[in-house]
């Protein structure tokens, strides 16, 4: 069978399609193809990996920048046709789209050619292309139980986030590799896959103020963050800062605590890995989404989160202290213990192959 996948902007599109990618792998007679942006993350990240790739001009739609929206627009219309001969060339059985506004085009284009769209939601509350794109999917993925509002399909199921197989799956990283003692309590710092300037300032006056003899800290700023802090790199010989780990689940598997965002992927690798959290939802995605993401861990009491807005040294050290108390960390770990492991590429897949095979049985009816 061929598939498209197609997501794009940040890790929290992408590396679910990635996932559900290596379960498409799986089956050695299977073709696919990812289409994403010309000049966001996916660009070069996807190439870099031998996946086929096509790129597409598109831009978000701009609440204020009218002049701006009228060439976004013609940009969505020149993708949309690059889209339906993508689609007459590849010939592809199903489109699985995973977010971002590079995916309104393609499925568009995919169900103009009577092409299976499927559609899989990371977060508790979903963005505008994948509202719209719902109105149009054969069926709609959510990583949330709660994660169905807004949504418009009429087929919705449940599959948790493919990320989090890809990191049941995972082996755990030795933390000595890093120069980490073993024996020592390990807390991993990482704002998403491309770093917050608006909270790095406020992590920079913790590290440097945070010092336990029993804890290390491993500080991921993302790319395009690690420059910008490179001055200021002052902290305790127990704190290491790099600017992009690959390996974060490994890691993660590690650690006895994540401080992160609330991100999607991030979320379904904290339950995945069974890492107790601090979670500090960015406040600048649409529709507060991480808000309601870390909301889903606290109220599983599995997570602390602390809010951008009342993020100081004092704030989060009084966090940290709080969920390394003995009977806390008993608690959390143990509730973290209790939630299943669910194979959400597996079940995206099964799910895929019985629609598809439906279609197929249509046809020679």
């Amino acid at each position: 069978m061929k598939f498209i996948l197609t997501a794009g902007g940040t890790g929290g599109h992408i590396y679910p399609a990635l996932s559900v990618l290596d379960e498409i792998k799986k089956d050695k007679n299977n073709q696919y193809l990812y289409i994403g942006t010309k000049d966001r993350m996916e660009s070069e990240l996807i190439p870099s990996m031998g996946i086929p790739y096509e790129s597409i001009e598109v831009y978000g739609l701009s609440k204020t920048n009218m002049l701006q929206n009228i060439h976004n627009i013609k940009c969505i219309r020149n993708s949309y046709k690059k889209c339906l001969k993508i689609m007459d060339d590849f010939k592809p059985d199903a489109v699985i789209a995973f977010g971002g506004y590079v995916t309104l085009p393609v499925c568009l284009a995919a169900k103009k050619r009577g092409v299976k769209v499927f559609l899989h939601e990371q977060n508790m509350l979903p963005g505008k292309s994948n509202i719209f794109v719902s109105k149009k999917a054969d069926a709609v993925f959510v990583s949330f139980k709660d994660g169905t509002r807004k949504l418009k399909c009429k087929k919705i199921i449940y599959t948790g986030n493919p990320v989090s197989q890809r990191a049941i799956e995972i082996k755990k990283f030795d933390k000595t590799e890093l120069g980490f003692s073993k024996d020592k309590k390990l807390i991993v710092i990482v704002m998403g896959s491309l770093g917050s300037t608006s909270v790095n300032e406020r992590l920079l006056e913790f590290l440097r103020s945070y010092e336990r003899e029993d804890t290390e800290i491993l500080f991921i700023t993302g790319k395009k963050s690690f420059a910008t802090l490179n001055n200021n790199l002052i902290v305790p010989k127990s704190t290491k800062i790099v600017p992009f780990f690959e390996n974060l689940p490994g890691i993660m598997k590690s650690a006895d605590l994540i401080i992160s965002r609330a991100g999607a992927s991030t979320i379904a690798e904290i339950m995945a890995t069974k890492t107790p959290s601090i979670l500090i939802p960015s406040p600048y995605v649409a529709n507060n989404h991480q808000y309601y993401n870390a909301l889903d861990l606290v109220n599983k009491n599995i997570s602390i989160m602390l809010e951008e807005k009342d993020l100081n040294k004092e704030s989060l050290i009084e966090a940290i202290d709080e969920i390394f108390k003995e009977d806390t960390f008993k608690e959390i770990k143990k509730n973290l213990k209790e939630i299943k492991d669910i194979s959400s590429s597996t079940i995206i897949m099964e799910e895929i192959y019985k629609e598809l095979k439906g279609k197929n049985e249509k046809k020679e009816d």
